[in-house]
């Protein structure tokens, strides 16, 4: 009895990997990436070895804006509307030591933010585009003035000098429950 062994057939496997180059490549063609987005803020620098005390800050130089649990605006402790804040924050950055209860000049001015764990980072993100939308009023205000162009418009020598009269200077606090949602 004569054994009749065939071994089994060869798969030609040389055109596989071709194959599985041209669907990579058809995936990475088809594919959108999304892009990062968010808000563009530049951290403060590390602070010297050499400073041990932080510099004293005038109350009146704070604007205190809390957002709640209940998306609710409140502004040195009064409720306000978020189309409002643009207005408040323009009024008390650019006081320039004219009402006493209001920052002293633009250079000394802060705006304190704080908001509560529960709130919606829809009203965030509104609150914030009010906050930069104020500072880019009076850039571009003091900008047309000074040099007759919008801020943007600007070299950036010029930009730099604009943004040297009006700083941004935004301290974001931790969030915290303070809207009574535990």
């Amino acid at each position: 009895m004569a054994s009749n062994r065939r071994g089994l057939p060869e798969i030609n496997a040389g055109s596989m990997a071709d194959i599985a180059f041209l669907l990579l490549i058809f995936f990475l063609v088809t594919t959108t990436m999304d892009q990062d987005t968010g808000i563009n803020r530049k951290l403060p620098p590390m602070p010297d070895s050499e400073q041990e005390t932080p510099p004293e800050i005038n109350a009146k130089n704070i604007y205190v804006v809390l957002i709640n649990s209940n998306n609710q605006l409140l502004v040195e402790g009064e409720k306000m509307q978020i189309s409002d804040l643009k207005a408040g924050a323009k009024q008390f950055i650019n006081n320039n030591g004219m009402d006493p209860r209001s920052s002293d000049n633009p250079e000394k001015a802060i705006i304190s933010l704080q908001n509560d764990r529960g709130t919606e980072y829809k009203t965030y993100i509104r609150v914030q585009n009010e906050l930069a939308a104020a500072y880019t009023e009076l850039r571009n205000d003091a900008s047309l003035g000074k040099f007759g162009e919008r801020y943007a418009d600007l070299d950036k020598t010029k930009q730099k000098e604009i943004r040297k009269m009006y700083p941004q200077k935004i301290s974001e606090a931790e969030p915290k429950n303070i809207g009574g949602n535990e």
